[in-house]
């Protein structure tokens, strides 16, 4: 049996911080754990049609949810005179039991965000691009843009091929067992439907250590 650790926990002293920072009792735990699942489905499905949402970090106070989203696009989430925020604004307090406040931050390098150029290179593969294309320019980009190193893996039925398998591409170095290594692997996971069946994409970015 492997022994697992959690990544973001196991570093939370050195330079991580969970996405959801709230404390509950026994009463109300499970049901704000549900909000904050609805809430994150319900922001990823609404911007789903092209890579936009990086992180979605929420914080509870005693009557208050802030919201902070971090994105690529930030007039995509705005809308035209704020009105995409106010919408998506009434659409989450339909679910949540708290009344909500919305924050957007720009990603200014898209391409140093794990979650951003796995997504990415899911739009691609449902296009039919060539899969070793798509991870070696998006590799390319990532170093182009500062970072120290990437990983990148996709595993599934790969150019429609008849057996399944998983492909890796690694630039630079990622040193996934330092602790001070900044790291990117925050829900970096991304799937590409196609004819074949399902293909998976991971993402780490490295870029560089913390002091």
């Amino acid at each position: 049996m492997g022994q697992k650790v959690n990544p973001i926990s196991f570093r939370l002293q050195v330079h991580k911080n969970w996405d959801s920072r709230w404390f509950a009792g026994k009463k109300d735990f499970a049901k704000w754990l549900v909000e904050d699942i609805r809430i994150r489905e319900l922001i990823e499905k609404k911007f789903a049609s092209r890579p936009t949402i990086a992180r979605i970090e929420i914080e509870r106070s005693a009557n208050l949810i802030t919201l902070t989203i971090h994105t690529a696009k930030a007039g995509v989430v705005i809308g035209r005179g704020g009105a995409g925020v106010t919408e998506l604004k009434a659409q989450i307090e339909k679910i949540a039991s708290l009344p909500v406040r919305i924050n957007i931050e720009e990603v200014k390098r898209p391409e140093l965000s794990a979650k951003l150029v796995a997504e990415n290179i899911a739009h691609q593969l449902e296009r039919r691009i060539n899969f070793r294309r798509a991870t070696k320019m998006a590799a390319q980009n990532t170093i182009n843009a500062g970072a120290k190193g990437i990983r990148i893996e996709v595993a599934g039925r790969l150019n429609n091929a008849e057996m399944a398998r998983r492909e890796k591409v690694i630039e630079g170095s990622v040193p996934l067992h330092t602790l001070r290594a900044d790291i990117d692997f925050h829900s970096a996971r991304a799937t590409a439907p196609n004819s074949g069946g399902i293909i998976g994409v991971k993402v780490w970015v490295y870029k560089g250590e913390r002091s």
